[in-house]
């Protein structure tokens, strides 16, 4: 009797162990998986990064290269950086080479806080201020499941909200 008894002790998994494993489960499934399965957070976080260092060269450039214009060009499908020979007043003239589109993924998009515009271009100063759009603060959003923003001081301070 006693041998029957130890047998099935060691064959089954105790009251407590399955509870365990059935929470572990529940937090599992409740808090990491939906963020497997949603790419649009992630891509507005990784979008508003990538964003952010796209303008922070295109600046740096502008202020490394005060006899050229710099511009992000920022369309419904994409960005883009452009360089110009010249500037005329707040805005660039002749084109000499543009950079690679940086297309969206996972439905993000970019927009201005203000107008709520898809397409608008980016100028800096010779400063590091920004030309164009004219808005301080938060001045773009970042359109995914989350909407993001994307903020430049008058001074050319660009960051994350």
């Amino acid at each position: 009797m006693d041998l029957n008894l130890s047998t099935s002790r060691l064959n089954g998994f105790t009251l407590v162990e399955l509870v365990t494993t059935i929470i572990l489960i529940g937090i599992v499934s409740v808090v990491v998986l939906p963020r497997f399965f949603s790419s649009s957070s992630f891509s507005a976080y990784t979008l508003r990064n990538e964003f952010i260092s796209e303008l922070r060269q295109a600046q740096l450039r502008a202020l490394n290269n005060t006899d050229r214009c710099y511009e992000v060009n920022v369309t419904a499908t994409g960005y883009q950086l452009r360089h110009y020979s010249d500037r005329a007043g707040n805005s660039c003239a002749t084109l000499i080479r543009t950079e690679a589109i940086q297309g969206y993924s996972g439905g993000a998009s970019i927009s201005l806080v203000a107008s709520a515009s898809k397409s608008f271009n980016i100028t800096f100063d010779s400063l590091g201020r920004m030309l164009s759009p004219s808005c301080t603060g938060a001045c773009f959003n970042i359109n995914a499941d989350d909407i993001l923003k994307v903020a430049v001081e008058s001074e050319g301070y660009i960051y994350a909200l």
